[in-house]
């Protein structure tokens, strides 16, 4: 199904590449992006240095916070808790949010329909960071991602920007092209790349897909927790292959182990 709309003059066009059954859900989306301000590209120019922050158990001990937080522009990854300052540093300029996490009931805030402030209270501490969400990538991800773009819009908190889904097709394809065959690219993934679109220079932290680090030492998935990613979904030992290609290469720089 495809959606038009037409904002001063300009046709939008939104797509989801799942079929949708439900007119009357269709209809609520139709409903909620009248509501939604339609904007000129966020940036418009080089973004200068950039860090890229995975949630790798290895940023764990690292002392890497102050080295990212001096950076320009500060790229996150699904809302990951910052409260390992010293390690992950706390600026944040951009941060994804993955829409199946604000869908679970464990994650309290059970699609937002009874706890926004919650939500609300949580997000302060991304600051004024662009928060970017996949809303039209699949069915499952849509309601989600328009309560959290009305929850912080109505709490006056971060504007919520949306990936295009034809965007989302084409840098897959552009990956499958390079024999990363993939269900789908990871997070981590998605935001390197646009990071080497929209940045003169990308380091990332935090890539480590492995269980122990450089020197054999058990590591947690995640520095904040130990679960790891739905099996047969991403292939993250091969991006990780790829960041190291790129590294080799000059394109990025690939941070590993403690920052001096």
């Amino acid at each position: 199904n495809i959606w038009h709309h037409h904002h001063n003059g300009v046709k939008v066009r939104v797509a989801h590449y799942v079929f949708i059954q439900d007119y009357g859900f269709l209809k609520k989306i139709v409903f909620h992006l009248r509501n939604v301000s339609f904007q000129e590209p966020l940036w418009n120019q080089t973004l200068g240095h950039c860090a890229v922050v995975g949630n790798g158990g290895i940023l764990n001990n690292s002392r890497c916070g102050q080295q990212i937080d001096k950076v320009d522009f500060v790229i996150r990854l699904n809302l990951p808790p910052l409260n390992n300052e010293n390690d992950v540093g706390k600026k944040t300029s951009l941060v994804t949010a993955n829409p199946t996490i604000l869908r679970r009931s464990a994650s309290g805030f059970s699609f937002l329909s009874y706890t926004r402030k919650s939500f609300a209270k949580m997000m302060e501490v991304y600051g004024q960071a662009v928060v970017l969400m996949p809303a039209f990538s699949y069915v499952s991800c849509t309601e989600p991602s328009f309560r959290a773009y009305f929850t912080l819009k109505d709490f006056n908190l971060q504007n919520v920007t949306f990936f295009h889904p034809e965007y989302l097709l084409r840098l897959n394809n552009y990956w499958k092209s390079k024999g990363l065959l993939a269900q789908r690219l990871s997070s981590g993934m998605m935001l390197v790349s646009i990071a080497l679109e929209l940045c003169s220079k990308v380091t990332l932290y935090g890539f480590w897909p492995f269980s122990s680090s450089l020197n054999g030492k058990p590591i947690l998935h995640h520095y904040y927790d130990n679960v790891g990613p739905k099996q047969g979904v991403h292939k993250m030992s091969e991006e990780f292959l790829l960041y190291m290609q790129m590294h080799s290469k000059g394109l990025l720089q690939l941070k590993i182990g403690m920052c001096s």
